[in-house]
């Protein structure tokens, strides 16, 4: 077990990285654990997915934008009920949903790029984003990391 701990540690933010530029969370929550156990610092954890969520999320904004083609043909798997409802959320949220939809599983990558392909401003994606994944990073990473701490303390009693 010690071992599989030591590698998560050693290779862990390397998979903060590359989840959360997918814009998945468990990795971060994973860290959040193993910097509560002491194997990880979770300042770096939450920097490191605030980036990479970050810089993911423009990236798919950016696709919608500028290869409308390409991203409409993938867009038609998902014609059903997660396009409707991401649709929905833009209309009745509008720039809210830039927020909420860093913790919605099934339109997370959806709603930056229908934002793409719509007339959204990019400077003002890129705004709400770089709060938005702050707001996300810091949310996640901290009660992970607090609440792990938390049990742990409660099964060491």
């Amino acid at each position: 077990m010690e071992d599989i701990l030591n590698s998560l540690a050693t290779y862990g933010y390397i998979i903060v990285a590359l989840y959360s530029f997918g814009g998945g969370m468990l990795a971060l929550a994973g860290a959040g654990v193993l910097s509560a156990m002491g194997k990880m610092d979770i300042t770096m954890a939450i920097t490191i997915a605030i980036l990479f969520n970050f810089i993911g999320d423009s990236f798919l904004f950016y696709m919608g934008k500028n290869n409308k083609q390409e991203v409409r043909g993938y867009l038609a798997k998902f014609k059903g009920r997660i396009h409707a409802r991401t649709t929905l959320l833009m209309r009745r949220y509008g720039w809210a949903v830039v927020f909420l939809q860093k913790y919605l599983y099934g339109v997370k990558t959806l709603v930056p790029i229908i934002m793409g392909l719509s007339k959204y401003d990019l400077k003002k994606f890129i705004l709400l984003n770089i709060f938005a994944s702050i707001l996300w990073g810091v949310v996640v990473g901290s009660i992970s990391y607090y609440f792990s701490a938390g049990v742990q303390e409660w099964m060491d009693s």
